[in-house]
């Protein structure tokens, strides 16, 4: 790479926020979702290049005060999920940790007053599942550690977005901060829609109240997306928020940084939006 090169990236990672399904959608390769998730995958491996992925998933709460992380640089997956077709339990995800990535993680949380607990604790499908198609391991492979950090197990977006900002320094020296979970997530409706097909409203109407938030200015930002959870159209959405708390996370890491919403798909219950916040080397 040329320096003239160097010097045109950003001098920090970018942030995103994925949302990315359940086990199913690792083999639903028509779904509009598929390609574009695959798509931001490449968009990170080639332009992003980063030295690190430390990640938030929605399948792993802990404490209302605390916070685990995965500190061991070997684990197994986790198959968190209940009545799929035995093959979904073969599925392997190729992946290591990082102790000392982790280490720099607690360092920054330790700063922050928050307690962080050390645990060997493989990814959950609420991160392999999604970055089977982001980063599948034949045509995309992501090639570097992936350090795993749980969320806190309450619902304060305020004390999530805080957590966030707590590791924004940690882009600076190449570890990419990504939030995995959905956009809009109401499983009992998608249930209650396979039959009509029906999209929901408040699926779309919380999706574009999510991206206005998001794209709002960076100092406005935190108040706009701690008043989504107050819309009357926000327990619809999200009856619990586990899915929506990792892009408070990323909003939070984000700092100065502008948010953008790279695709968006509304569908039954749900809604399967994509954000960056920051910027990618150009062209």
């Amino acid at each position: 790479m040329s320096e003239s090169s160097r010097l045109a990236f950003p001098t920090r990672t970018p942030v995103y926020f994925l949302s990315i399904g359940g086990p199913n959608f690792m083999e639903d390769t028509e779904h509009p979702a598929y390609a574009k998730l695959a798509a931001v995958g490449q968009e990170i491996t080639t332009k992003v290049i980063p030295k690190a992925v430390v990640v938030f998933s929605a399948h792993w709460q802990e404490g209302p005060n605390k916070i685990k992380i995965n500190a061991a640089e070997h684990t197994d997956l986790i198959y968190d999920f209940y009545g799929f077709p035995p093959h979904y339990y073969e599925y392997d995800y190729p992946n290591k940790g990082s102790p000392q990535v982790a280490e720099k993680v607690i360092e920054k949380l330790a700063v922050a007053g928050i307690e962080v607990e050390r645990v060997n604790r493989g990814l959950d499908h609420g991160v392999w599942a999604g970055f089977m198609v982001a980063f599948d391991p034949k045509n995309n492979p992501l090639n570097v550690p992936i350090v795993q950090v749980s969320l806190y197990d309450n619902e304060d977006t305020n004390q999530h977005y805080r957590m966030g900002q707590t590791l924004a320094d940690l882009r600076d020296e190449g570890i990419l901060i990504i939030g995995a979970g959905m956009a809009v997530h109401n499983l009992h409706d998608f249930r209650a829609t396979r039959a009509t097909g029906e999209t929901k409203s408040y699926a779309f109407s919380f999706d574009e109240a999510l991206k206005e938030a998001v794209i709002s200015k960076p100092a406005d930002r935190q108040s706009q997306m701690s008043a989504l959870m107050r819309r009357s159209d926000a327990r619809k959405a999200h009856p619990t928020l586990e899915h929506i708390l990792p892009i408070h996370i990323a909003a939070g890491a984000a700092g100065s940084d502008l948010g953008e919403q790279l695709w968006t798909f509304p569908e039954k219950s749900l809604s399967w939006a994509q954000y960056r916040f920051g910027r990618v080397a150009a062209e």
